[in-house]
């Protein structure tokens, strides 16, 4: 959690243990909606409200400490950035969530790049579908 107090004192911010802690449960979460990450902060540290967890999600966010993509018609899910950088497969039937390493959607991307001139966020990507446990046998989407 260095690298956070680094970041936010570069800021003029402080490092206060709501931000720490919600820091905390995204790494340990991995992909969680700002509720889930608010019910792990309130295991360890009864007074922390939903409020704060949303604004310092937004604000680690804006510090390029998390990020969010939207794996469901609800709430954002956050995850950490730097470690490395993947896409989301999203099962429809069962709703578990697996990341899929960038280099598969390269051709995707190089080609939007090319024919369109558009940058493809592959961190806020999520592709909807059947995982192999859901999908009946020889069905095809």
């Amino acid at each position: 959690m260095e690298e956070l107090a680094e970041v936010l004192r570069s800021r003029g911010l402080r490092l206060t243990a709501p931000r720490q802690l919600v820091l905390e449960a995204v790494y340990r979460l991995r992909h969680a909606t700002p509720d889930q990450i608010h019910a792990d902060v309130a295991e360890r540290a009864a007074g922390v409200n939903i409020t704060t967890v949303y604004r310092t999600l937004e604000l680690l966010e804006e510090l390029e400490l998390i990020t969010h993509a939207h794996l469901s018609h609800g709430a954002p899910t956050y995850h950490p950035v730097g470690e490395h950088s993947h896409a989301h497969l999203v099962c429809r039937g069962c709703g578990s969530v697996e990341e899929l390493p960038t280099s598969t959607l390269d051709g995707l991307s190089g080609e939007l790049l090319d024919t369109r001139g558009f940058r493809l966020d592959i961190g806020h990507v999520a592709l909807f579908g059947l995982c192999g446990k859901c999908a009946p046998e020889g069905a095809s989407c």
